[in-house]
């Protein structure tokens, strides 16, 4: 049956070679449709094409598929609020002792890690690192997991994603030593900004003395907030320097603070943060760990709802490879092509 590329679903199978207006093949007969299939249909001006006609199969599969990834998302919750309050026990050792308990960071990280093994869902993610309520610890818990999917794109062994993960979670561990007064304050100055920077430092101490076997993850407490160019705290080091774990870190740590830090900007859209980190990688942050980030980002966008600055609502069809983040949008029965539109801009994503 003829069906415009629009309306096309997960699972529908090609009744017929496809061809472009040049009468250039296409896709084949039988190609299964995927988000990737659409795209490129899009891209070649094709607005119809010939499927198998639906027993139910693509509904099913589709039902399936949404049901699945609604309890895939309420596992995550789980594991992710239970880690959040372990964290809390973890800052407050950390705080009246100078030290934690390793294994009991290794038994409430290692779960949601073992979930995301299972579904790299990095959607779900992405939904929740920007609608949660933000403190220390869910803000260290979201950079472990960022952190986590950064050092897997980046081909890291699965034992060192974890302890990659692991030094995200722990990155800020320091602050248990800042001042409840000062950690409050979303803007500091003088001897109060000194003291927050010296959380690096603290941070390094206190996972020196818990885990006394692996200097790296203290590395990355102390380097995370160091540049490439050397404008970084707390040492001023560059880039061959700052070990690959503290970059990944600190590319993670950029991106959770600017989708949560109440100084975000109202009219900051996930891609308009992720364009603006894109940028630290010029000279600031690692360009390898940020590529990784948004080159696995973006294609997560297509098919999302959006709002744009011109109060339309659209869906995202096509990242164009020429300005990837001014992406081709459908607004009801027509497209945006927003790398030509420029003064139209995408300020939300919906995630439901």
């Amino acid at each position: 049956m003829k069906t415009h590329v629009m309306e096309l679903k997960a699972g529908d199978r090609l009744r017929e070679d496809t061809f472009n207006g040049a009468g250039l093949h296409i896709l084949p007969k039988g190609t299964v449709i995927q988000t990737e299939e659409i795209a490129l249909l899009i891209r070649q001006s094709i607005d119809y094409v010939d499927i198998d006609p639906r027993d139910g199969g693509s509904e099913q599969a589709y039902s399936s598929n949404v049901a699945d990834s609604i309890g895939f998302s309420q596992e995550l919750r789980k594991n992710f609020d239970k880690t959040i309050q372990a964290f809390q026990a973890i800052f407050l050792e950390a705080l009246t002792t100078g030290k934690f308990n390793q294994s009991m960071v290794d038994e409430q990280l290692l779960p949601t890690l073992e979930a995301l093994d299972d579904r790299k869902n990095i959607t779900t993610l992405l939904y929740m690192l920007s609608n949660d309520d933000v403190n220390i610890y869910n803000h260290s818990l979201q950079v472990g997991l960022l952190s986590y999917y950064i050092a897997t794109w980046l081909g890291y062994s699965r034992e060192e994603c974890h302890e990659i993960s692991k030094a995200g979670y722990l990155h800020d561990i320091g602050k248990s030593r800042v001042r409840q007064s000062i950690k409050n304050k979303t803007e500091l100055q003088g001897e109060e900004l000194e003291e927050m920077r010296r959380h690096t430092h603290y941070g390094y101490e206190i996972i020196r003395e818990s885990i006394k076997d692996n200097k790296t993850i203290a590395l990355a407490a102390l380097q995370h907030h160091e540049y490439e160019d050397g404008s970084g705290y707390p040492m001023g080091i560059g880039r061959t320097e700052i070990h690959p774990y503290s970059q990944i870190v600190a590319v993670a740590n950029a991106y959770v603070e600017m989708t949560t830090s109440p100084r975000r900007q109202p009219d900051d859209s996930l891609i308009t943060v992720l364009r603006k980190v894109y940028e630290l990688g010029f000279g600031k942050l690692n360009e390898r760990a940020v590529q990784a980030l948004t080159q696995n980002l973006l294609p997560n966008f297509i098919g999302k709802r959006v709002q744009l600055s011109n109060g339309e609502n659209a869906t995202i069809v096509y990242n164009n490879p020429t300005d990837i983040f001014k992406p081709l949008v459908k607004v009801d029965d027509f497209f945006r092509d927003l790398a030509r539109e420029r003064d139209i801009e995408i300020v939300e994503i919906f995630f439901e």
